[in-house]
């Protein structure tokens, strides 16, 4: 046990009278606090929500199961780390769904604040349970658990949301009926107990119909128009402990250019708009007087992409070489890596570098529209060993759509390929082996992307393909590894769910079931006892493909992205033909009627 991780007190807490506040926010990350609290969507949503004057935020993580024993036995309830009290006793229980494989402790989190599971059975005494993050763009498998939804970005929504409560409480009108009835009128809001829900015979979805006339039939997700305008820290809580990501972490954009068609990211944070690098070097310098910090990472899903990076690179470098600031680049590309950006890098980041190729052959990775070659991976390669770097780490994707074994095989020799051109280079480190890592997840099918209708490899199949590449390499130099198919499978279907998954979730939390991201407690058993015991087949969801002109349990939110634009992508993934990127063309995904300061959507038309 690390006591570190439930006394709170740490520098850069925030702290207020509570006596003097209107509405007290709980914001509840469902997993350990050393997650929790390297995770920036917490950083960014504390701050936004306490710089309101007269609302309290405070921080709650789950307790990992020996610590949640002793508050068991103890009779001590989850408590937020600020003020120690009761999660119960606050206005607001925020819940953050960063991953599927967390949800069973969001249940567990609830069990341990006392209060009712289903949204259903709690009255006006309990806490309104909100939840957001990534996974509620389908929330429906866990929609009997909340009172709402957040859909999309929270920095304004979240603090409307609050402000609402707080005037219909000052106004003397506000029950909990009345207050998310109001609230579903506010965009980015989906409350799913003013929904009805129909099936059709075959358990596919037939429809989603308001119950009240006032309440939309769809719900558009929010976003922040302006990104130098949003809500940033200055300071972040320092913990005493070390934690996943013991550094400053600053967003350059959001949203991507690339459109790669099984990335669920690439198209609900659109459209891309970008930080200026002044606000970005800004606030760097800002957070590491605050922090002291010693190492800052660039955070976007491609940062090489980030239109104005050399820029950005050069006035952080005016400063952070001279106090010996590590800059880090993730998300790098390899057809976007050039000399001069690993040159700014190399001085401060000696580790290797991670490239993702995702597919092993050309037309796998025009299927999936990754637009990047071999040539361009090598090149990548060959300018890492030429600085010095012996250890390449390259990401791919098993069982995607169209794969076949010689798909397969390509993995093999892409490994093989970069080891030789390791030897090639005649400026590699001398007297030193290289490392070449093949790291192959499994593929998933998300909501909103062009492969939401595909269905995932059976787990025979995937383990058939994973021994299969291993067969395929030959050389020691390059190291191969891959995740767990069985959670990938329960992942899938807790991605594709519907609203009959609420069951599964109930058995799977009677059964003890909690922090099934980690390894060592994750059961597939248990997970496939909790399907059948709720009577739900989960290769409904996971192994199944959806019908083209099926109503998908997601198509009740406008993401702004259409249906149509991810319909084409889906049909010219059969065809392996590729899109551009919105760099080079505007391929009308949608994106742009949601406005926002982009460099690519210029023309926002409704």
């Amino acid at each position: 046990m690390k006591p570190g991780r439930y006394t709170g007190g740490e520098y850069g807490q925030v702290i207020k009278d509570k006596t003097k506040m209107k509405a007290r926010f709980a914001f509840c990350f469902p997993d350990s606090y050393e997650i929790g609290m390297s995770n920036l969507g917490m950083r960014l949503l504390y701050h936004a929500i306490n710089q309101m004057e007269d609302v309290y935020c405070e921080r709650v993580f789950s307790p990992l199961p020996d610590m949640e024993e002793q508050m068991r036995e103890n009779g001590i309830p989850l408590y937020a780390l600020e003020t120690f009290d009761p999660v119960k006793d606050f206005d607001f229980m925020g819940i953050t769904l960063q991953y599927e494989l967390c949800y069973t402790n969001v249940l567990s989190m609830l069990d341990l604040a006392g209060m009712p599971l289903l949204s259903k059975d709690r009255g006006e005494e309990f806490p309104i349970v909100v939840g957001g993050g990534p996974c509620t763009y389908n929330p429906e498998p866990m929609a009997d658990f909340f009172d709402v939804f957040s859909i999309g970005e929270g920095e304004e929504a979240l603090c409307e949301m609050v402000r609402l409560y707080i005037d219909m409480k000052d106004s003397g009108s506000y029950t909990k009926a009345d207050f998310l009835r109001q609230l579903s009128h506010i965009e980015g809001f989906y409350v799913p107990s003013l929904y009805e829900v129909e099936y059709n015979e075959d358990g596919t979805v037939k429809s989603y119909t308001p119950k009240y006339e006032d309440v939309p039939a769809k719900v558009r997700k929010r976003i922040i128009k302006n990104m130098d305008e949003a809500p940033y820290p200055d300071k972040f809580v320092m913990p005493y402990i070390e934690t996943v990501h013991d550094r400053i972490t600053e967003e350059v954009y959001r949203g991507c250019i690339r459109g790669c068609r099984f990335c669920q990211a690439g198209m609900i944070y659109r459209p891309i708009r970008e930080k200026s690098p002044d606000k970005v070097n800004e606030q760097v310098k800002c957070l590491y007087e605050n922090t002291g910090y010693e190492e800052v990472s660039l955070l976007s899903l491609s940062i090489s992409d980030y239109t104005r990076l050399s820029e950005l690179t050069e006035k952080l470098l005016d400063w952070t070489d001279e106090r010996k600031v590590s800059l880090s680049l993730p998300s790098l590309r390899a057809d976007t890596f050039s000399k001069e950006l690993m040159d700014r890098i190399s001085s401060v980041r000696q580790s290797g570098l991670t490239f993702a190729p995702e597919a092993g052959t050309p037309r796998l990775r025009d299927a999936i529209n990754k637009n990047v070659t071999e040539e361009e991976i090598l090149r990548a390669c060959s300018l890492a060993f030429g600085g010095g770097k012996t250890n390449v780490k390259l990401y791919f994707i098993m069982g995607l759509p169209t794969e076949q074994d010689e798909d397969i095989v390509g993995i093999a020799h892409m490994g093989k390929v970069v080891v030789d051109e390791f030897y090639q280079n005649p400026n590699r480190q001398k007297g030193r082996a290289p490392q070449v890592t093949l790291s192959c997840a499994c593929f998933i099918p998300k909501p909103f992307t062009a492969f939401q209708w595909d269905k995932q490899d059976t787990l025979e199949e995937l383990d058939r393909k994973q021994q299969y590449l291993k067969s395929c390499i030959k050389d020691k130099r390059i190291r191969y590894n891959y995740h767990d198919a069985k959670a990938s499978r329960i992942e899938a279907a807790l991605a594709r769910g519907d609203r009959k998954l609420c069951a599964v979730m109930l058995e799977a939390f009677k059964s003890g079931m909690k922090f099934d991201a980690w390894d060592e407690h994750f059961s597939y058993d248990n997970w496939i006892a909790a399907f059948e015991t709720a009577g739900v087949d989960i290769a409904f969801y996971a192994n199944r493909a959806f019908g083209l002109d099926e109503v998908l349990p997601w198509d009740i939110f406008d993401i702004g992205v259409t249906k149509e634009f991810l319909l084409r992508e889906y049909k010219k993934s059969r065809e392996s033909v590729s899109t551009p990127n919105c760099k080079e063309k505007c391929s009308a995904c949608g994106a742009n009627r949601l406005g926002g300061v982009t460099p690519w959507c210029p023309k926002i038309s409704e």
